[in-house]
Formats: structure tokens, C-alpha cells, sequence
């Protein structure tokens, strides 16, 4: 063929209707935004059991800190209090739901997974685990009353 060649892309093109990828874990890719639509977005695509978990933990953390700020940041959603920064982030991993307190180790009690950060801690939920709701709005609370993280 003069003047050129015919090369497939390397990468398929996206259906405008598909949604998110996904990718390891089943994490929804969803871009970078400030605000409750990408949050919803990232909850809405969150695949299987994993979607009722992420919905359950947004309703929990809009209860127990009403002035919340929300973005999606590096695929996962981030909680945070304006002027005070992030303190709370959701991300999809595979076998469950990872909520990262991003000031975990100064909540009473300490939320039970440790972190290489000294000060992040993660509570890990599981397909079929109940979550203890008061539990976790009561890091919520503690969370969004401590300076949080704004590094990015």
C-alpha cells in the first residue's frame, strides 16, 4: 500500500457505554475528579459483592461525617474534611475490600491492619463478613476530626 501501512491499535477501543475497566483485583479504573459523581461512578462499577461493601461504607462515612469531601485518586475513592485533608480511602483488592485509615494508628481502637506507613492502618473486608457499622463510623468521626493527609 503506497504511503503507508495498516497497523491494528495495540490497545482495543473503548465501548462509550461499558463503563470502567477494570483492573487487578477487580479495581474500577475511573479518572482522577473531585466530588461525589466520580465516588459513585467507582462504587457503581466495583464488581459482584464488593459493590454492596463500597455503597455500605459511602452511606456509613456520609452519616458519620456530613461535611465529607469526596475524589476519586489513583483509581479508589478518598474521604476527607476540606482545610484538614484525606482520612479515609476505599480501594478493590481480590479477595476484598480494603479501607485504608489514612491516620489510622491515632483511632481508639486501632483499626486491625498494620501498614508499611507507620501511621495508615487498614480494616480488610471480606466476601460474606458483616461490618460493624458503629465500629466503623466511630473511626469515621475520629478520622475526620484529625489533620489528614494532603499529599496529593
Amino acid at each position: 500500500m503506497a504511503g503507508g501501512s495498516l497497523k491494528k491499535s495495540a490497545k482495543p477501543v473503548a465501548q462509550a457505554d461499558a463503563g470502567p475497566t477494570l483492573l487487578a483485583g477487580g479495581n474500577p479504573q475511573v479518572a482522577k475528579a473531585d466530588g461525589d459523581a466520580p465516588v459513585q461512578a467507582y462504587l457503581a462499577a466495583m464488581p459482584g459483592w464488593k459493590r454492596e461493601v463500597g455503597q455500605r461504607l459511602d452511606a456509613i462515612v456520609a452519616r458519620a461525617a456530613p461535611d465529607v469531601r469526596k475524589a476519586v485518586r489513583w483509581n479508589s475513592p478518598f474521604y476527607g474534611v476540606a482545610g484538614w485533608g484525606w482520612f479515609l480511602s476505599v480501594h478493590c483488592v481480590t479477595k476484598y475490600v480494603k479501607v485504608a485509615f489514612l491516620r489510622g494508628a491515632a483511632l481508639s481502637p486501632v483499626p486491625p491492619g498494620e501498614s508499611k506507613q507507620k501511621e495508615v492502618r487498614y480494616l480488610h473486608i471480606h466476601e460474606g463478613e458483616p461490618i460493624d457499622e458503629e465500629l466503623v463510623a466511630s473511626w469515621v468521626r475520629q478520622a475526620a476530626a484529625l489533620p489528614g493527609a494532603e499529599c496529593f
